[in-house]
Order: structure tokens, then sequence, then C-alpha cells
């Protein structure tokens, strides 16, 4: 449900935050609902507001029990050091504002209950998206980091898994809470939505990958050099299984051998994306050079 734009930015409410809104206003504590509602907002605006400072286009944003969803442009993704940053900024601005909820509550300035919740909502929010788990702040981290060692692609499919389980767990968790009555439907809906949104961005990972491995040849095009990456291969060795090994902000260059190690040649990452996007996955590097 569209709630009103900011910015230029289209700002969804998903039906689990809606429906946990609902929860809040039969509990007759709507005043927590409209603070949560907030701090998910303010969460979301600030990732929007420094993925605008790389100039990287944000059309909407779609909040969630647990934070939100901003369809950024895919170019922070296949930056990593972008997305850290863009990732940090909304937990960041989380603890600024629990900051000022406690500055504003030492103070007298604003003394009622809700106060206490302000600060409590704002240090749940912050550390519950810094988990290292897709499609948590934490996990846009995690995957950076994991990239510049194992690659894009099993990096992302490792994020999103711990997305599944955290959101599995906290499934369980909550429905153990809920049969002892010492927690509500809201952590049960939490973990629901971690869950499908982590199974969502586990089947984003192929689109994901292929923005990356396009944009490889923009940020060479656009810088004139960049650090290449040697790799070694058997000539009968799928491209598919080849691209796993592609790191971010590299440009690779593979050795190719023949079942005897003896050399067949060389081909460019640009090679191997171009027969990618025209043959499929399971075409071997060796018929690169064949077809030259």
């Amino acid at each position: 449900m569209k709630v009103g734009t900011v910015s230029g930015v289209e700002i969804h409410l998903n039906n689990a935050f809606l429906a946990l809104l609902g929860l809040f206003f039969v509990a007759g504590v709507l005043g927590k609902g409209l603070i949560a509602f907030s701090v998910v907002l303010l969460h979301e605006l600030a990732h929007v507001a420094v993925a605008r400072r790389f100039g990287v286009n944000v059309s909407d944003v779609e909040l969630l029990p647990f934070g939100g969803v901003s369809r950024i442009g895919g170019e922070v993704v296949t930056e990593p050091s972008r997305e850290v940053l863009v990732a940090a900024s909304g937990p960041a601005v989380n603890l600024l504002l629990a900051g000022l909820g406690t500055v504003l509550k030492g103070y007298g300035l604003w003394e009622d209950e809700l106060i206490t919740f302000f600060i409590q909502c704002n240090l749940l929010v912050a550390a519950f998206n810094l988990l290292p788990a897709l499609p948590l702040d934490g996990g846009r981290v995690f995957r950076a980091y994991l990239s510049k060692r194992i690659g894009f692609s099993q990096a992302t499919y490792k994020a999103a898994w711990l997305g599944q389980f955290w959101g599995m767990t906290i499934i369980l968790l909550g429905s153990a809470g809920l049969l002892m009555g010492i927690s509500g439907l809201d952590i049960l809906i939490t973990g629901s939505f971690l869950l499908y949104a982590a199974t969502r961005e586990k089947g984003l990972a192929p689109y994901h990958f292929i923005r990356h491995l396009t944009q490889k040849k923009v940020e060479l095009v656009a810088a004139g050099v960049l650090p290449a990456e040697p790799l070694v291969s058997f000539d009968y060795v799928r491209i598919g299984d080849i691209i796993k090994a592609f790191i971010p902000q590299r440009f690779h260059i593979v050795m190719m051998l023949d079942k005897d190690w003896h050399y067949k040649g060389v081909v460019s990452e640009a090679q191997i994306v171009d027969a990618l996007l025209k043959d499929g996955v399971d075409i071997s590097i060796g018929n690169l050079i064949k077809i030259k």
C-alpha cells in the first residue's frame, strides 16, 4: 500500500507491517505503532540519502516489520565499497536516534513511556539489521566482505541462506513464545517475512550476478585500467563454474590447460561474459578458443 512520497521516492507499506500496526491498534497502543513506523521509515530514508549521494537512483521504498527494502540501482550491489556504506547508514541513523532519545529523556524533554519505547525500537531495529544475513544490512556488508574472497555469486547465496536460517529460527522461537504466552504475533510475523525476503533475495542472485559481470566492462571503460586476477582452468570446465570464482573490481584472465596439463591459450573475462550471454552457462571454456 502506497502511503506517500518523499523527495520523489514512493513509500509503500508492506501488508505484514500493516498487520503489525493493526495489532498495535487492537492492543490500544497505536502510539507505539506510529513510532515503529517512523523508526523504520527513517532507517530506509538514510539508505536513500547515501545512495543518492553516490548518484544512484532510488525509485521506491517498501517498509517491512524489521526494516524495509529500498529499490536502489544495481550499481550499488556491483560495487562492494558503496554497498557497505549504503547498508551501514540505516543502523547508524537508528543508533543516532537512540542516542538522541536518551538525551531527551535524560534532560526531561520527553518524559512519557513512549520515549523508552522509541529508544528500544531504534536499538532493536539497528541490532536486528546488523545480523549477517540478506536482505538485512549486515547481510549486505557480509556479502561485500565475502565477495572479495569467494566471488559475488557464492557470497550472495551464503548470505541469503543465513537470512533463511535466521528467519526460520525466529519463526520457531516466536511460535514457542506465543504458545508459552511470553511473546506476541509480531515476532512470528517478523520471522516469516525475513524468511520470505531472504528467499526472494536468493532468487534475485542470478540477476544481480549478471549485472555484476556486465558492469565490469563499464568500469574498465571508465577507469581505463583495472587490477587483473589470473585464474587457471582445464579447457573442459563449464564457464558457469568459472564465473563463480570472479570477484568484484577485478578483471579476470583465465589461462587454459588441456587434460595433459599443456597450455592451450588465454581467455579474457570479456570473452567469457559474451559467451555466457550468447550461449549460456554450459559451454566449456575451451570452445572460446575454437570460436574466436
